[in-house]
């Protein structure tokens, strides 16, 4: 915050920031005659959305004093944007203006009375915020009077040409705004002000006054230190060496590519021999900052040491600097490139190459054929990247005929990287996929102006510099975005070369998938979408690039975050932080059993039943992946003094943050062990019954199925040794995934005869399936496939209690006499509970442990550095709320809120959470998105249940479930059953749905919570007999407005309509109680007048025209 003076002598507090498209309507307020006379009529929105950079001047109160928007091109079309540069030094004398360090101002408004104040205060700002600004220009096709605060910034251009252009051209320079912090050598008596800068920073450990003066004192030629200062007083310090220890960072960093930090030359042996003779000598490349400060004012200037630490040492090409891990980010290392460590570290490698300070970009031309191959040749995809090179010399464009466009960066002549685009062809399929318009105004954009990264590829050590290169590529291009797809291992074919694919990832925006309304494309036939918007290609992760992003760098966060478990809770906690738009996260690692879990699909796995959380297609849509390193294991230590978590293949992973979620796992079954040779019921067990852990190794017929990865395996073994037998299977266990195994044997082509399900006694509160007449169909799906079911059975004993490699028998007690049955394979759905493994882990750590992880209400365990989510823990006793735990509500919203807990440790732009009153520390966060689960029953039953979440009942009373006041329609026989809920508001609260047909499950999701007016007054007809099959009310065109991606975004701004005409209803009334002492009443229908149903209107027709796209199905305006 500054404070500035208006020509009148009025004070204000202001800042400059980023313009935003909630600011265009202040601006445009701001658009005088004059300002149109030199920058023409602009259209306000469409500016902001291709300034390179836009900023405002606001004040506390956020009302605007002055806009500015900068390009990187000149006015209008004075000259075609890639050729500005030749234009200028041809008919100017800006010779030294270049891409790199020149923008063009395109537009400027301000409050008169703060004209003058407001651009002194934006040109400052932005020479500051632009490390490599030298120069912003004025080049404008309108020769009009320039207004007077301008006038004394800008000043004319000399000419070099008569005639030349008629245009206006002038400049100002960095010097008269924010010039250059001196650099030089550090004194003696400029300690005091560098060891008070060094206490002022906290984002790099302190360094001793002693330290310091020595440091200053050296007079070693390897050694040097500097100071920047402005008007006279210190405001940074670096120390530099070129004693670097080049053997360490090798052994810890990845140097390969940047030829270890050392200077190779060759040198021929005296007598001429055979190439093997030949030896290489090394030297060192690179000197080291030991010890840097700025003083916080100043800390966006860092880069002005840079060329002059260079120039210290002028045979050495590498800068390079170390800091810890858990830092935070130092606006220096932005310029600098960061080194992936070889093996885990608690230490941070930057590198500086010398020549990037002084690159450029320009279209490739067949002489740069040879050098990009070069630059390319240990690439896995060199030969993608250099057909379409070809292909771009030949014919510009592909095979399919789409215009390509090449293009390489260069220092003094020097190919260094590349880059090669084409249009984009699919835009429409990526709008109506992919959330773009997060990002960009999508209407403001023509479809020339998209197009998809095909190819990058830049020398390592110039990786910081892609930035640059993507701005140069957009302006040459003549393109506002760039749009990179990412395909995961496996689905479909990979021919993009990305080197580095994490410097795109530093310049992109992940672009978060659209759900998507699942069609009945025959019912709707000529009304429903494009082919191209409802064919699904095969999916891929979407980052984009646009012009205004070009010159927003992220915040590096390089703390190290440990996910254990790839559960519900895991990855989207993951997903919430790769989203992320203006954070990097550097170091995310996960920690699996079976490594990233998006390998197979549930449909192909069977076994298990499904929360719908994460399909495969869904994992492959988000950036996971790309963001975060999977470590395949089990956690089998953890070692808090030392901070990192032991992995069962005797990796250790360090963390900063640790966050278990592992959820909770079936475990192998413990047999009781009694002795049945006597007499003995479940009512009646002996005293010496002892139940522990199941001696390792598992039988290899017994399997216990956790993972998709484990149903696979299953799978596979039945095919190749159970299915051709006659051999009997026993399904063990209590809860609905004992049926989808059950479903999915018979699907194999077991014979019903041969399975045996055995359910022991249920929990307290427990319940398989929900509703009631759901387990009656289920029950009769058994008996009807001649499957034998047995109740209340507890395993005593496996092989009758000898031990084998191999589950012949199995023998239970029950409420009678016990049950003993012959055995080809055992499938395990029993003992669940918290992983073994994890157990010795959390407990061999200190951890509190009380059956589950205890936390507290913000996911803190008992370590300030350890969190837990997910069914894996509870709330500690304290809340006293046994009934309720993360088990009880939706997995993923568990992780979205526990991502939120902790982006404030790492975002700037969010603030801390503020403390809690007294007393509301101890309550128990409630979560309200629904608890799903669904899957595939006996008799080839599609089942899903959305249900609202509920406690634990802690007695053995069983929960009670609501039987009537439902809308129900179809039957459980007929496979058309359908069951809505709706709670006291009329709001769904529980939706169950039993059918022989698909089930269009992401539509159905949508229905949670919605009111029952917003689905067509649907309990209202229901009750007059108007709706006989929810299936296909569902399934018809006035419907599926609900099921869009937006919908909710209508329903807010229909109830801020509705709240708005209440609070004025409830003014009136509470005023006219007061003067008359009547009674406070709302009109019964206040809502109703003409006024609030032609908003309401608008707004719905509003939200069907923007979405067209995707609901053709309604007839808008003037269509008819």
């Amino acid at each position: 915050m500054k404070t500035i003076i208006s020509a009148s002598g009025r004070r204000e507090t202001v800042m400059v920031k980023r313009s935003e498209s909630a600011d265009a309507q202040k601006i445009d307020s701001l658009i005088s005659p004059e300002a149109q006379a030199v920058f023409g009529r602009v259209n306000v929105i469409r500016l902001l959305e291709k300034a390179n950079l836009a900023v405002t001047l606001a004040n506390e109160k956020d009302d605007i004093l002055a806009h500015a928007s900068f390009f990187d091109h000149p006015i209008g079309d004075l000259v075609d944007q890639a050729l500005w540069e030749p234009f200028l030094h041809k008919h100017f004398g800006a010779e030294t203006c270049s891409p790199r360090n020149t923008l063009f101002l395109h537009f400027y408004v301000a409050q008169s009375d703060f004209a003058s104040a407001s651009v002194k205060e934006i040109m400052r700002a932005v020479f500051n915020t632009v490390a490599e600004l030298e120069y912003i220009c004025l080049v404008s096709p309108n020769v009009g009077p320039l207004e007077p605060e301008l006038d004394v910034i800008f000043k004319p251009m000399q000419r070099l040409t008569d005639p030349g252009p008629q245009c206006l051209a002038l400049m100002t320079h960095r010097r008269e705004h924010c010039p250059r912090l001196r650099i030089r050598r550090a004194r003696i008596e400029d300690l005091d002000d560098i060891s008070q800068i060094f206490k002022e920073q906290t984002k790099l450990p302190s360094v001793q006054t002693s330290v310091l003066q020595e440091v200053v004192q050296s007079r070693n030629e390897d050694e040097h230190a500097a100071v920047c200062e402005t008007n006279g007083v210190v405001v940074g310090f670096i120390s530099i060496t070129a004693t670097v220890d080049a053997n360490w960072l090798q052994d810890n960093f990845e140097l390969k590519e940047f030829d270890g930090l050392y200077k190779i030359k060759e040198e021929q042996a005296d007598a001429p021999a055979a190439r093997s003779d030949d030896t290489f000598s090394k030297k060192s490349d690179a000197f080291c900052v030991r010890h840097f400060a700025m003083d916080k004012r100043y800390e966006m200037r860092s880069m002005d040491f840079i060329p002059y630490v260079f120039q210290q040492f002028p045979d050495l090409n590498f800068c390079v600097i170390t800091v810890p891990s858990p830092s935070s980010d130092l606006q220096l290392l932005q310029h600098f490139v960061r080194v992936r460590p070889a093996s885990p570290s608690n230490r941070e490698l930057y590198v500086f190459h010398r020549a990037g300070l002084s690159v450029r970009v320009r279209p490739a031309v067949a002489a740069d054929r040879t050098p990009v191959s070069a630059l390319v040749k240990d690439l896995s995809l060199k030969e993608s990247l250099l057909q379409d090179l070809d292909r771009f010399y030949a014919a510009r464009s592909d095979r399919e005929a789409v215009p390509l466009q090449a293009f390489v960066a260069h220092v003094d002549g020097r190919v260094v990287g590349t880059v090669i685009i084409r249009d984009e062809q699919d835009i429409e399929y990526i709008r109506a996929h992919y959330n773009i318009e997060n990002f960009i105004y999508f209407s403001h954009y023509g479809y020339e102006e998209h197009a998809q990264m095909l190819h990058f590829a830049l020398q390592p050590s110039l990786q910081h510099l892609a930035r640059h290169l993507f701005q140069e590529v957009l302006r040459l291009a003549h393109k506002s975005c760039l749009y990179l797809r990412v395909r995961p291992p496996g689905g479909g074919q990979q021919d993009s070369c990305i080197h580095h694919l994490a410097s795109v990832l530093d310049c992109a925006v992940p672009v978060r998938p659209r759900r998507q309304i699942l069609y009945p494309l025959e019912e709707l036939g000529i009304n429903a979408p494009s082919r191209r918007l409802t064919h699904n290609q095969a999916p891929f992760a979407l980052s984009l690039i646009s012009r205004k992003l070009t010159l927003e760098p992220k915040v590096s966060v390089n703390a190290s975050i440990v996910v254990v478990g790839a559960s519900d809770t895991g990855l989207s906690f993951l997903e919430a932080l790769c989203f992320c738009p203006h954070l990097r996260f550097n170091s995310l690692t996960l920690v699996s059993t079976h490594g990233f879990p998006g390998d197979c699909r549930h449909e192909d796995a069977g076994f298990l039943s499904t929360s719908h959380a994460y399909s495969s297609r869904d994992l492959a849509l988000m950036p996971v992946r790309l963001h975060a390193r999977v470590v395949t294991g089990k956690v089998v230590a953890i070692r808090r003094k030392s901070r990192y978590v032991l992995v069962s293949g005797g990796e250790k992973v360090p963390y900063d943050h640790l966050i278990l979620c592992t959820g909770l796992q079936y475990r192998a079954p413990c047999p009781t062990g009694v002795d049945l040779s006597q007499p003995i019921t479940n009512s009646q067990p002996p005293a010496s019954a002892t139940r522990g852990r199941h001696p390792a190794p598992a039988p290899s017929n017994l399997f216990t199925l956790n993972h998709l990865h484990d149903c696979v395996a299953a799978r596979r073994w039945l095919s190749a040794n159970f299915v051709e037998l006659e051999e009997n299977a026993i399904v063990y266990g209590r809860s609905v995934d004992v049926y989808t195994a059950v479903e999915t044997l018979l699907s194999l082509g077991v014979r019903g005869s041969r399975v045996h399900l055995v359910l022991p006694p249920p929990e307290p509160g427990a319940s398989c399936l929900a509703d009631s007449a759901v387990d009656g169909a289920v029950t009769a799906s058994l008996e009807g496939a001649g499957v034998h079911v047995h109740v209340n059975c507890v395993l005593a004993q496996m092989n009758d209690g000898r031990t084998s490699d191999r589950v012949a028998s199995a023998s239970f007690t029950t409420d009678a006499e016990p049950l003993h049955l012959r055995c080809g394979v055992f499938l395990n759905f029993s003992n669940r509970g918290v992983d073994y493994d994890i157990f010795r882990s959390i407990s061999g750590s200190f951890l509190v442990f009380d059956g589950r992880l205890v936390i507290d209400s913000a996911f803190h365990t008992n370590d300030s550095a350890v969190y837990g989510a997910g069914p894996l823990t509870k709330f500690s006793r304290r809340y006293y709320s046994e009934e309720w735990s993360h088990a009880n509500f939706n997995s993923k919203e568990v992780g979205q809120e526990l991502a939120a807990s902790l982006l404030p440790l790492f975002d700037p732009t969010l603030e801390p959470p503020a403390e809690l009153p007294p007393g509301t520390d101890r309550l128990v966060p409630k979560y309200r998105q629904a608890t799903v689960q669904g899957g595939k029953l006996p008799g080839g039953f599609n089942y899903l249940h959305v249900t609202k979440p509920v406690e634990t009942s802690l007695t053995s009373r069983p929960v009670k479930r609501k039987q009537d006041g439902g809308i129900v329609t179809g039957r459980v026989e007929a496979g058309n059953y359908f069951r809505l809920e709706l709670d006291e508001h009329g709001m769904v609260e529980t939706l169950t749905c039993f059918s022989l047909k698909p089930i269009p499950v992401s539509n159905y999701l949508s229905l949670y919570g919605k009111h029952q007016a917003l689905l067509g007054q649907l309990l209202r007809r229901y009750q007059q007999g108007q709706i006989q099959d929810l299936y296909s009310f569902f399934s018809q065109s006035s419907c599926l407005a609900v099921f869009h991606d937006r919908f909710s975004d209508l329903e807010e701004e229909l109830k801020q309509i509705i709240s708005t005409k209440l609070q004025f209803f409830t003014a009136v009334s509470l005023q006219l109680t007061a003067e008359d002492g009547a009674a406070d009443v709302v009109p019964p229908d206040a809502l109703d007048d003409q006024e609030t149903r032609a908003a309401l209107r608008t707004n719905a027709v509003k939200y069907l025209i923007y979405n067209r796209n995707l609901l053709p199905m309604f007839a808008c305006p003037g269509e008819l």
